[in-house]
């Protein structure tokens, strides 16, 4: 029953919060509850990949931020090729990240904090440490498409579960993603196998890295603007998001559709407590009880003999 266990708790949650105010689950609330997480959700499904192999990413946030930075500084140049370009700077910083733990066998948590570090600091650089804004019309000649909506389904929202599609394409369909979960179940014996597990280890972080810039442009043209903290506290919620979906931190189970479910469970969560009226500093306080039962009950300790 262990794999159902993210749909009974979405079921759930979506039922006791309706009960409380049964328009909570008309189809337009639910949409709009979607489409206000759907850069917490394209940060997660990163995030997913590295944690399905075993690994952590604590750099999400902070490429976010720096995207945002980016994707506004280079917009009245650019336009629309300002999203590639901070696309593959994340892509970049991912791939350092996994050049660091796995050639310089840096632990993982060390190895993308640091790396996070680094990201903060050229987004701080680039802006002067305050907040820009957009051109009007220059973000709705290069991204007018990501905003707006067609029959009441926010643009945005489609995008992100295309991104979804793709990731769980990725997972499920190509030798990456098969990799990934052989790594996660046992790298060990991958390796035994002749597999250049560095390779698809480094892949995995870049692809993270990847889309935490594609979050950050999302909320980048969202808020018309960039800011070194513009992202800040989505990073807890979101290696929540994964946890809750049923990828457990030792990897090899779960995946993107997981983490889908499990955006959800946060989004329903962040929205309960304002019918329930639970103040917002109260906020990190739970999803911190959420993470420490999350991992509690997923990790699989037949891997893990030793806590240190």
């Amino acid at each position: 029953m262990r794999r159902h266990f993210p749909w009974i708790t979405l079921v759930s949650l979506l039922v006791l919060v309706g009960m409380k105010d049964i328009t909570f689950l008309s189809p337009e609330n639910l949409v709009s509850l979607a489409s206000d997480v759907v850069p917490l959700l394209i940060m997660a499904v990163g995030m997913t990949l590295v944690i399905y192999i075993g690994s952590i990413d604590l750099s999400s946030q902070s490429i976010a931020n720096m995207a945002t930075v980016l994707t506004t500084i280079a917009l009245p140049s650019c336009g629309v090729a300002a999203g590639l370009l901070v696309i593959a700077v994340g892509l970049v910083f991912g791939a350092v990240s996994g050049v660091v733990t796995t050639r310089l066998k840096v632990p993982s948590f060390i190895s993308t904090l640091a790396v996070g570090g680094i990201a903060l600091s050229v987004g701080q650089y680039t802006s002067g440490q305050q907040a820009l804004h957009m051109d009007t019309a220059q973000r709705r000649h290069a991204f007018g498409w990501m905003v707006g909506q067609t029959a009441g389904i926010p643009h945005e929202l489609v995008l992100a579960l295309l991104i979804v599609a793709v990731a769980w394409f990725i997972q499920t369909r190509m030798v990456p993603g098969r990799t990934f979960k052989a790594i996660g179940a046992g790298e060990p014996v991958v390796v035994a196998s002749g597999i250049r597990v560095e390779r698809y280890k480094i892949l995995a972080f870049a692809l993270s890295g990847m889309f935490a810039a594609i979050a950050g442009l999302v909320f980048s043209v969202r808020l018309s603007g960039g800011s070194p903290t513009l992202a800040e506290g989505f990073l807890l919620p979101a290696i929540v998001a994964v946890l809750v979906g049923g990828t457990p931190l030792t990897g090899g189970v779960g995946g993107v559709l997981n983490t889908l479910v499990g955006t959800m469970i946060v989004a329903v969560v962040r929205a309960s407590m304002l019918y329930f009226s639970i103040p917002a500093t109260g906020q990190q306080i739970f999803f911190g009880l959420v993470l420490i039962i999350a991992i509690a009950t997923t990790i699989d300790r037949s891997k893990m003999r030793i806590v240190k």
